[in-house]
């Protein structure tokens, strides 16, 4: 019985992070000259206009992207965040009328959660001494939503969701800008900040229910260190006269 637990849980986990997984075993072959691959992590404060929270919801973000090569120091910047929220923290009891929760006899906080997949489209300029800016637009798809309610009174921890999918729009998209540093000249991790802004309202019907955001992110390359190490070792055997001129590159 415990092995297929075991196995349940561990299937379970590959289906919701396949993406990842993928994006793993193949970071060696997308990686070339002109396009760099890798994963994203970091947090999201959001706020949702309109609510009465006394917080921004705060999450981690986890997806791939791709940072595409154009002319000059230009660069194209996309991917998708596939593990990726956005809401509000601490409602307050005006918000919790206004979504239709009853609230509960035990004391708690409630939070709105929305999980989507969120995909910028961002066009970057790199400067010389590696900071950069970028800005566009950026696109979600909510495939889940829910209040959660959180208690630990009692010696208990009490979470409850009620779930409100049917209350939010699918898609939302907006305008995203911010600014980076990357800690390698070429192929390195790189640190920054994001602000997004929504155009599409988080509620159906409600007008000024914009989701905003705030992203502090890290990417990482995958393969493209490790593939530039190899080419260098190449060409140092080649200079001490180990391998021949004529033998090709890694």
């Amino acid at each position: 019985m415990k092995k297929l637990l075991l196995l349940a849980f561990l299937l379970a986990g590959i289906q919701a992070h396949s993406q990842i997984l993928i994006s793993l075993l193949l970071g060696d072959k997308l990686n070339s000259d002109g396009l760099e691959f890798g994963l994203e992590g970091g947090f999201n404060f959001s706020d949702i206009g309109t609510l009465e929270a006394d917080k921004r919801l705060s999450t981690f973000n986890l997806g791939f992207y791709f940072d595409i090569r154009l002319k000059n120091q230009w660069s194209l910047f996309t991917g998708v965040l596939v593990k990726s929220k956005y809401g509000a923290d601490e409602l307050s009891m005006a918000d919790l009328d206004f979504l239709g929760i009853e609230p509960y006899e035990e004391d708690g906080t409630y939070t709105q959660k929305v999980n989507s997949f969120m995909i910028p489209a961002l066009f970057r300029y790199n400067f010389e001494n590696r900071i950069y800016l970028e800005a566009g637009p950026q696109f979600s798809l909510m495939y889940n939503s829910f209040v959660e309610f959180n208690s630990d009174t009692d010696e208990r921890d009490i979470t409850i969701k009620d779930y409100n999918k049917d209350a939010i729009n699918k898609m939302d998209a907006g305008v995203a800008a911010g600014a980076g540093y990357r800690l390698k000249k070429t192929n390195g991790m790189s640190l920054g900040i994001r602000y997004y802004y929504g155009f599409v309202n988080v509620y159906e019907g409600v007008s000024g229910s914009n989701n905003n955001s705030i992203f502090l992110r890290f990417n990482v390359p995958i393969g493209a260190a490790k593939k530039k190490d190899c080419c260098e070792k190449l060409e140092e055997m080649k200079e001490e006269g180990l391998i021949g001129e004529d033998s090709k590159s890694i």
